[in-house]
């Protein structure tokens, strides 16, 4: 089954992806890991990816479509994929249904103030990159990583202000989708505001 994901930063796309890619056994793809992959492997795309973002820039549509394109082409995803944050907008998703049919996207429906709670929550550990959130998933001592005792700290991009940057360039760029998938009949709708294993119960209620 080729499963879309939709949903603004912190609606939990991503854990959900990671759940669901493991319990049907075909591959999450996200653009931010096709990137770096891309970068690491050296790719004549890789090298292109790599100046661009060195120079803080957006990759292109046409380049981004690109290495979606040749990553679908693998043989892990012949049985299926989740596609985890792509397409980003109308352009992307009109170049990707040229070349596959998509089965089902799901949109991960979400209130602004409770994204703007998971991410300015989360805590990242310095030392080892452990992730922990105020609320949800507390350190044992406050501002002190338990598995190495390193500082904790808030990533720039889970700063309120940077949130509602996010959340304001998602509605631009990204919202229009839903209307685009729902007018092809493809859009399903699920709550994600309560636990990641309630959504991963309403994903499967859809998927049949």
């Amino acid at each position: 089954m080729n499963l879309i994901f939709l949903g603004a930063p912190g609606a939990g796309k991503g854990t959900l992806a990671t759940l669901l890619s493991k319990e049907h056994g075909i591959p999450q793809i996200s653009t931010g890991d096709l990137f770096r992959a891309a970068v690491k492997e050296g790719s004549k795309l890789g090298k292109q990816v790599q100046g661009i973002m060195e120079k803080g820039e957006l990759v292109p549509d046409s380049l981004t479509v690109e290495l979606v394109k040749e990553r679908l082409s693998k043989p892990d995803a012949g049985g299926g994929y989740i596609l985890d944050g792509f397409p980003r907008t109308i352009a992307q998703a009109d170049a990707l249904a040229e070349f596959q049919e998509i089965d089902v996207v799901i949109n991960f429906s979400i209130s602004d103030e409770l994204v703007i709670r998971r991410l300015s929550g989360r805590r990242v550990c310095r030392s080892c990159g452990a992730i922990y959130h105020i609320e949800n998933m507390p350190p044992k001592v406050e501002g002190t990583c338990d598995s190495c005792g390193g500082e904790l700290y808030i990533r720039d991009d889970d700063k309120i202000d940077s949130i509602k940057n996010r959340l304001r360039v998602y509605k631009e760029q990204t919202e229009p989708l839903i209307a685009y998938y729902r007018d092809r009949g493809l859009l399903r709708e699920i709550d994600s505001s309560e636990t990641p294993e309630h959504s991963l119960a309403q994903i499967k209620s859809l998927l049949g």
